[in-house]
């Protein structure tokens, strides 16, 4: 037996309302757009236990809970959390991690990034990226990807500071669009920079702009060929190459990859890795082996995933 009433028996006040009052349409237009202004620094410092966060101080939502020692206590594991899970227009991200002499550190994020449609006022969404690494001191900064959606308008950057002797394995894989969904972000405004400074020179400056001049770039054989998913790899410094890693690097030159195009070279002394492909994921796996290959050789240490990886 049916219960429910026919529309028609309802009492006015319980059907469904149409519009709003203009006293309430006033009050919602009135309401200003949110904007997260999050900040978060970091200080690392080398002391008889072993590396230890010394200062964790942040604004808004982006924070870390604790470090993680599944190497031992010279290395700490930081995951970098973002409640909102993504950037909306206003909003501004600035991350500053000072890592001490001689201290150990890696750092990751438990999910994607994400880089949503901006509002209609287009107003920039930034995410801003500071790493200092002292003397002799090694930084792991594996991010998972981020992900930039259709009409975005967001400017990333990333800037790594580099001691006498310190080290640094680093890499960023960005999604133009999402690929699965048939969702792409041509129409969206990138500007994306890594920059890596050795003892106040640079070493490498890698930099994406995507807008309306530059769109034709996107499908061009000489720019990104219409693949959405690009990455950019890079560690070092290699103060000397040994033959086994130059073979090495040659034999990754040779493979093969699916709807992808990848390779990795030597940059001064560094040795740099570039992605474009079709899916993120695949991007983000060639990197992870890169990393595992070349860890050992650079860290000395051999790879240990995060956890946080695994969930």
């Amino acid at each position: 037996m049916n219960n429910v009433l026919p529309e028609k028996a309802l009492p006015e006040k319980l059907l469904p309302q149409t519009s709003l009052p203009e006293d309430r349409l006033a009050d919602i237009e009135s309401i200003e757009p949110s904007r997260w202004q999050a900040r978060l620094n970091l200080r690392l410092q080398a002391g008889p236990r072993g590396t230890r966060l010394v200062e964790n101080r942040h604004q808004g939502p982006l924070y870390v809970q604790k470090p993680f020692y599944p190497e031992g206590p010279e290395l700490a594991h930081l995951y970098l959390l973002h409640p909102p899970g993504g950037l909306v227009s206003g909003d501004h991200l600035q991350i500053s991690v000072e890592l001490g002499s001689h201290t150990q550190a890696l750092l990751t994020t438990p999910g994607a990034g994400r880089v949503y449609r901006a509002r209609v006022d287009r107003a920039w969404q930034y995410q801003r990226q500071y790493f200092e690494v002292g003397e002799g001191a090694s930084l792991e900064w594996l991010p998972l990807e981020t992900i930039i959606y259709p009409n975005a308008r967001t400017q990333l950057e990333t800037h790594v500071e580099l001691s006498a002797q310190a080290r640094f394995i680093g890499w960023e894989v960005t999604s133009l669009g999402l690929p699965a969904c048939d969702l792409d972000a041509q129409q969206a405004e990138v500007r994306q920079r890594l920059v890596v400074m050795q003892q106040g020179k640079p070493a490498l400056v890698e930099q994406l702009c995507l807008d309306e001049r530059s769109r034709r770039l996107f499908a061009a054989k000489v720019g990104m060929q219409s693949l959405p998913i690009n990455g950019v790899f890079v560690a070092g410094p290699f103060v000397t190459m040994s033959e086994s890693l130059s073979d090495w690097i040659a034999e990754e030159n040779r493979q093969t990859h699916v709807n992808a195009l990848a390779g990795i070279s030597l940059v001064g002394d560094f040795i740099v890795g570039r992605f474009l492909g079709t899916c993120s994921e695949q991007g983000r796996k060639l990197f992870e082996h890169w990393w595992q290959c070349l860890r050992p050789h650079l860290m000395q240490r051999p790879a240990c995933a995060p956890r946080i990886w695994l969930t």
